[in-house]
Formats: C-alpha cells, sequence, structure tokens
C-alpha cells in the first residue's frame, strides 16, 4: 500500500478551509475602496457646521448663509413679528413659534422648500417659493401651497449673545 497524501481527507478540508479564508480576504479587500468611498470627503467635514456671527444683523433684517451645501434664513425678527407668530400655530404642520426658535428674535430655518426643493424668496410676510406657490410665515410654518412640511429648523446653539454655530447642538 502506498502512502498518498493527496487522497487525505484532513489535507483537503485544510486545503478547502485555506482557500475560504484567502477568498474572504480578497472579497473584503476588493470591497474596501467602494466602502471607503461613502465616507464624508474633506469638503463635506469642512461644511459640517458654520459659524455665524449675529451682531451685524439688525432688527428686522435677514441674512443667508450656508451650511452643508444648503441656504440657511437667519431673521432677526421685530416684537411685532415675534407677536404675530405667538398667535398662530401655522397651517398645514401646526407647530408653535416657541417651538421652532431657541430665542424669539431669532428665527435660524433651512432655506429649501418642502415640497421639491427649490429655495424660497422672503417677503414681509415669510417667504414665497416660485416653483409652485408654496407660503410660509416667519416662523418658517408651511401656511399654503403644495409644500408638504414646515422649513426644516437645523441643529445649532448659542456661543455667545452674538454668535451661533450651526451642524452641532450644544455639548456638555
Amino acid at each position: 500500500m502506498s502512502n498518498n497524501q493527496a487522497d487525505d481527507p484532513a489535507r483537503r478540508d485544510f486545503l478547502g478551509t485555506v482557500t475560504a479564508v484567502v477568498s474572504g480576504a480578497g472579497v473584503a479587500a476588493a470591497c474596501w475602496p467602494f466602502i471607503h468611498s461613502m465616507n464624508p470627503t474633506t469638503d463635506v467635514l469642512a461644511q459640517a457646521t458654520t459659524e455665524v456671527d449675529l451682531s451685524q444683523l439688525p432688527v428686522s433684517q435677514a441674512k443667508t448663509v450656508a451650511w452643508q451645501g444648503k441656504p440657511v434664513f437667519i431673521v432677526h425678527r421685530t416684537a411685532e413679528q415675534i407677536a404675530a407668530m405667538d398667535k398662530t400655530q401655522g397651517g398645514k404642520d401646526p407647530q408653535a413659534d416657541a417651538l421652532r426658535v431657541q430665542r424669539k428674535e431669532w428665527l435660524i430655518v433651512v432655506g429649501i422648500c418642502t415640497h421639491l426643493g427649490c429655495v424660497p424668496n422672503m417677503n414681509d410676510t415669510g417667504w414665497f417659493c416660485p416653483c409652485h406657490g408654496s407660503k410660509y410665515d416667519l416662523s418658517g410654518r408651511v401656511v399654503g401651497g403644495p409644500a408638504p412640511r414646515n422649513l426644516e429648523v437645523p441643529p445649532y446653539h448659542f456661543v455667545s449673545d452674538t454668535k451661533i454655530v450651526i451642524g452641532e447642538t450644544q455639548k456638555g
């Protein structure tokens, strides 16, 4: 009888296991660039937060800043505008003004229409989206047109009385 190692079942099991492990490692190595490509790029990470100085924005004026490539509307509201917004809950997507602002005089909302993603234009009573006629009040709440939801309130916090950081909530 000859001792043929090629017919040894233990050897075949070992070779099968090694082949499976090497194949798995190859698949993982081939997939890594694809998985890594889903990470945010450096320019996106740089835009993760936006710091805004509010000291140069007079009462009744608005300013638009960019955050993560999106327009963000910042409005320094008058006492009359605040009182008018406190009297109503909005339209299609009712929400109290106090739940949409951290400080009553400052409204901060993402300036993208919730209907089809257009950028609304500001007027005396809020915003009007010229694409399909959606209307928002000075609390960013939808009050007319096809838009289904209020303008989004981004995560932000005040770092001082005149400075905010958009894109992160206050730490600790």
